[in-house]
């Protein structure tokens, strides 16, 4: 393997005197959050907590300074773990990423060996990236309902903020395995976009009118939520018996102002989806099926946009405007994978 040079690129943010900023700095190996394995990182991507974390804009690292990037696929090229050696190639996404330890947003890592995952066969670098942590969290939202009884049969699953990256993973995800997918989303402009992907009924947003019942006329036999707010409390009236809501987002508000009836008379579960700290068996399994059995069949059009370390502002900005679509990877290393 290369050596690894005595200063390389990262995005770095700060919060010092002169209030928090960050941006491209020149770091060394010392300024990195310890671990174990050392990884020449290949691919990121951008997430909206990343987002979040880069301008300031919410407030998400514990400490400082830390690179940026909740998620990162590289290859090792050193190792105190008996697990990998030089030359695997390996990802992580969350795990305390860009919060409490560096992030993926630089030319090289030290991560804990415990944290990390072996890229499935079924999968390349990029289109891990591609995945990332919206991927995981799209497969871990079916991973739980199905936990909890969900199956095809009982009906259509609905997915609201349906044109982002969790939305539109889990639009290909639940149709390739079996369910029937309704959307919902603000960007009727993406309906024939989301169509394509699988959805077999688009809905507006802007044209949802909840009755004011605790309970209403049931819609759907479950639901995969990046919402939140008032959108999951008009769901969770809609959900039919035994179906399960999982709670991934929210991009409409943190409150939840609903009734007890949904639970106790439907039997609806509610059930939370945490990426960031999944025990690493749950990981690793997630990812296996991402790259087998649950591998998305539009991957490669999910992936809407490249970026460069250099080029993630605009990126950004797109992001927390709400315009952007689909996935976004950042290219950290000229590589093939």
């Amino acid at each position: 393997m290369d050596a690894i040079p005595e200063k390389f690129a990262a995005f770095r943010i700060r919060n010092d005197e002169a209030g928090l900023h960050s941006g491209l700095e020149n770091i060394s190996l010392d300024d990195l959050s310890e671990g174990n394995v050392t990884i020449r990182v290949s691919w990121s991507s951008i997430n909206y907590k990343d987002a979040l974390a880069a301008t300031g804009k919410g407030k998400i690292l514990k400490r400082y300074p830390l690179n940026g990037g909740i998620d990162v696929a590289g290859v090792v090229v050193d190792s105190c773990c008996d697990e990998f050696q030089p030359g695997d190639r390996v990802l992580t996404n969350g795990s305390g990423l860009s919060e409490t330890r560096d992030g993926g947003y630089s030319e090289f890592l030290r991560l804990p060996g415990s944290i990390l995952v072996p890229l499935p066969a079924g999968l390349s670098m990029r289109e891990a990236m591609g995945l990332g942590t919206a991927g995981f969290t799209a497969a871990m939202c079916l991973y739980r309902m199905e936990a909890n009884g969900q199956e095809p049969g009982m009906g259509p699953i609905v997915v609201t903020g349906a044109s982002g990256g969790v939305g539109t993973v889990a639009i290909d995800l639940l149709t390739a395995a079996g369910y029937e997918v309704h959307a919902i989303t603000g960007k009727v402009e993406e309906f024939d976009w989301l169509e394509h992907l699988g959805a077999r009924q688009c809905i507006s947003r802007h044209d949802l009118h909840w009755g004011q019942k605790p309970l209403e006329k049931a819609s759907w036999a479950g639901c995969i939520d990046n919402v939140g707010g008032d959108m999951l409390a008009g769901i969770s009236r809609v959900i039919d018996l035994w179906g399960n809501i999982a709670c991934c987002g929210m991009a409409g508000g943190h409150g939840l102002h609903t009734t007890v009836f949904p639970m106790i008379l439907r039997g609806v579960s509610l059930l939370g989806i945490s990426s960031t700290n999944c025990p690493i068996e749950t990981r690793k399994k997630l990812w296996d099926r991402l790259g087998n059995e649950w591998k998305p069949p539009h991957l490669d059009e999910i992936i809407t946009k490249e970026v460069s370390l250099d080029g993630m502002g605009i990126a950004f900005d797109r992001m927390l405007d709400g315009a952007s679509l689909g996935r976004t990877v950042v290219r950290i290393a000229d590589c093939k994978d």
